[in-house]
């Protein structure tokens, strides 16, 4: 199997792997390790991710969106929010048992912990994973500067606003955001960029432009931050 993967080391313990722009974030702690999302599928991550650490590997999932999911079948521990369940079954090669990941669920590493806060919009289950003693998230698609996937199924703006006025009430505790693409790590100024984006876009003065690429979408830059927005969004 052909091997898509970039390896980032970023600090003991912590290591971005990149498959064709998507980030994906493994994790040891010193009882176990924590792969967040799986990126597309195309090589195998699992022997990748086996020879970073020799602690046993669980998976969660930041949404489910099948760019962070692909690689999935390789894991047999998979957490996700409920919520997303039926978005990642939509598809029927995803066979796989999924756990449940409910907001204040909390993994335990070891040395390391990860607290679940719910985050809908961009998905109904989308999920940040929180390190409060090192004062990080791993968001997913979320919180980032790459454009945001807000078209199709499932993407609901009223409850992105919600999510990102969630996380401004625990903004101090931030310092670091890992997100799942567009580079890393960005500071909590994404969430008032976010905002400000959103305010801009209600106003109705940027227009859509075409992108050329293949989706049923345009792309709407709102000062910092940028949407892609089709008919379909709710």
């Amino acid at each position: 199997m052909e091997n898509p993967y970039a390896i980032n080391k970023i600090g003991d313990g912590f290591w971005a792997i990149e498959e064709r722009g998507v980030f994906m974030y493994l994790v040891e702690g010193r009882d176990k390790a924590m792969l967040v999302d799986t990126g597309f599928g195309g090589g195998d991550l699992k022997a990748l991710v086996e020879g970073l650490t020799g602690k046993p590997v669980f998976v969660a999932i930041t949404h489910a969106d099948p760019d962070h999911t692909g690689g999935c079948g390789q894991f047999s521990e998979i957490y996700m929010h409920p919520s997303d369940f039926g978005r990642y079954y939509e598809r029927p090669e995803n066979k796989e048992k999924l756990i449940p990941a409910w907001e204040g669920d909390v993994f335990d590493l070891g040395a390391r912990k990860f607290e679940v806060v719910h985050i809908p919009g961009h998905t109904p289950g989308s999920i940040v994973l929180f390190d409060r003693a090192n004062r990080m998230i791993i968001s997913g698609d979320s919180f980032q500067y790459g454009g945001i996937f807000m078209f199709g199924s499932g993407r609901n703006f009223a409850a992105f606003e919600a999510s990102v006025n969630k996380m401004l009430k625990i903004r101090d505790g931030i310092a670091e955001i890992y997100p799942g693409h567009d580079g890393y790590p960005v500071t909590n100024g994404v969430f008032d960029d976010l905002l400000e984006g959103l305010r801009i876009l209600k106003t109705g003065a940027v227009e859509g432009r075409d992108t050329g690429r293949p989706m049923p979408a345009k792309l709407y830059e709102c000062g910092r931050v940028k949407f892609f927005i089709g008919n379909q969004t709710t």
